[in-house]
């Protein structure tokens, strides 16, 4: 109804009987992107509140609970000393047969050394060597997928996306920008057909052909699931906080409106 009212404004003649313009509606290039997921897979950091909170309950637990076996071998073992450092000690008194008798204390310092000795490999192999290529990384944090894409004639980062085509839906048009991307065993579940997101931007006067005005962008979420894909050069696996250093303001400011940190 609208490209019709445009239509026919666009038909107005003057007095004399002459066109003042004869032009076509103005039309949006239609294009469908994929926000594709990678959910935590460990939990995150506890904040200072809950590492106060744990602490409270492990205390309350550790002054509510019985004494272990290994507790009650620490008492033994005091009780076993305090006697023979009596004076009217008798060491017939003791129950031993002969073999050397080994402390619950020593048993814990035994221990104590291999806990030294043990060092922790880091949570994700990834984050030390700063691969942001690979979905291994920041396991504890959401992830989202950019690949280079062309916008005229340059490439940027972006969303996978690509345009729509006569005939499909625009879900089956973000399933397609997902298909064709050069990352293998990409297993991929959308969620829902309804965009989570729309970006439109008007393209340069020098860049309009067949009276295409701009370009709108529906976004459509998307989750990883199976195996994790082999890290590729052409693509990003990004926090949050790391979307600044890649996409531009405009374009960042509507994906974090439905990027969703919780």
């Amino acid at each position: 109804m609208a490209a019709r009212s445009v239509w026919r404004l666009s038909q107005r003649v003057n007095r004399t009987g002459t066109r003042l313009f004869c032009t076509r509606p103005a039309a949006w290039r239609l294009v469908a992107a994929a926000c594709l997921q990678r959910l935590p897979v460990i939990t995150p950091e506890v904040s200072g509140v809950q590492r106060d909170f744990r602490s409270m309950l492990q205390q309350v637990e550790l002054e509510s609970s019985l004494l272990s076996d290994h507790e009650l071998r620490l008492l033994d073992d005091a009780e076993r000393l305090s006697r023979r450092q009596a004076e009217d000690y008798d060491s017939d008194q003791d129950e031993e047969d002969g073999q050397e008798t080994v402390l619950a204390q020593d048993l814990e310092d035994a221990w104590d050394q291999r806990l030294q000795m043990f060092q922790p490999e880091p949570r994700t192999r990834a984050d030390v060597e700063q691969n942001l290529s690979s979905c291994e990384r920041r396991l504890d944090q959401p992830l989202v997928l950019l690949a280079q894409q062309h916008t005229g004639s340059e490439r940027q980062w972006l969303l996978p996306q690509s345009d729509w085509r006569d005939g499909e839906t625009l879900r089956e048009t973000a399933q397609r920008a997902l298909d064709a991307l050069p990352v293998g065993g990409l297993q991929t579940r959308f969620l829902g057909s309804a965009p989570c997101g729309v970006y439109k931007y008007k393209l340069p006067c020098s860049a309009r052909n067949n009276h295409i005005m701009g370009v709108k962008v529906f976004f459509f979420k998307a989750i990883l699931s199976g195996s994790h894909p082999a890290p590729q050069a052409d693509a990003l696996w990004l926090t949050k906080e790391e979307l600044h250093d890649f996409l531009k303001p405009p374009y960042l400011e509507k994906v974090h409106a439905f990027f969703l940190h919780l």
